[in-house]
């Protein structure tokens, strides 16, 4: 991994991750002290992490007293030598959000979520980023600004992205399949599509999920169906 690669290292491991740990700084008793809590999340398109968070979690008390957090994404499970694997600690601060499109981002990749979402007691919140700290293994460690860790941008993607992911897992389930099972190598069926940005796309199944990583970033929406047409071209010709 060379210096230039790591911004995109940081970008494909929140992607391929649909939960984190995140840090708050208590505002009651015991007050100041850092507390890690588990969370369920999504990220947007401009790599900003989406959480649904209850009113009543500490943590939410704590960033309404104080919007600094940070997010740690584990990228090690599985390995032997996990201090060999990757993670990232991303700082930001945390905002309650009313964005439909936001919303229904993180619902599609946490399906589950949709039984609470409209209770008066959850809220969203955009986490907007400042920078990140990549730890890629023994001596891959390196602060990057947020600048640099802006992803490419498609246009038009965002606001095409659900009608893309309702239309592929309603008609073309088979094509997903291919994905998961010829491209990532996962096994099983029912594997859905739950999120499509430039750089990639995102499945899951049940509990498990899945990224896919394009050779190219899409610069528009209108590529991304020669893309995924493409997918299954070269998914079809692996044993």
């Amino acid at each position: 991994m060379t210096q230039d690669d790591m911004p995109r290292t940081v970008r494909t491991l929140l992607r391929a991750l649909d939960r984190a740990s995140l840090a708050t700084f208590l505002p009651g008793e015991p007050a100041g002290w850092p507390y890690a809590s588990l969370v369920l999340v999504a990220v947007d398109h401009d790599l900003s992490p989406i959480l649904l968070l209850s009113d009543m979690a500490e943590h939410t008390k704590a960033i309404k007293a104080d919007d600094r957090v940070s997010l740690l994404f584990d990228g090690t499970a599985g390995l032997d030598q996990p201090l060999t694997g990757p993670r990232a600690t991303v700082l930001g601060r945390a905002e309650r959000i009313a964005d439909e499109r936001l919303k229904a981002r993180f619902l599609a990749h946490h399906p589950d979520a949709a039984l609470y979402a409209g209770f008066a007691d959850f809220g969203f919140y955009r986490i907007a980023l400042e920078r990140a700290h990549l730890v890629g293994g023994f001596g891959k460690i390196r602060w990057i600004g947020a600048a640099e860790l802006a992803p490419p941008q498609a246009e038009g993607l965002a606001a095409a992205e659900a009608g893309i992911v309702e239309h592929m897992n309603a008609d073309h389930a088979d094509a997903v399949g291919l994905y998961a099972a010829k491209l990532i190598g996962r096994a099983g069926d029912g594997w859905k599509m739950t999120g499509i940005d430039a750089e990639g796309l995102d499945l899951r199944r049940t509990g498990e999920v899945a990224r896919l990583a394009f050779d190219e970033p899409l610069r528009a929406a209108g590529e991304a169906r020669k893309v995924l047409v493409d997918l299954v071209g070269k998914a079809r010709t692996l044993p």
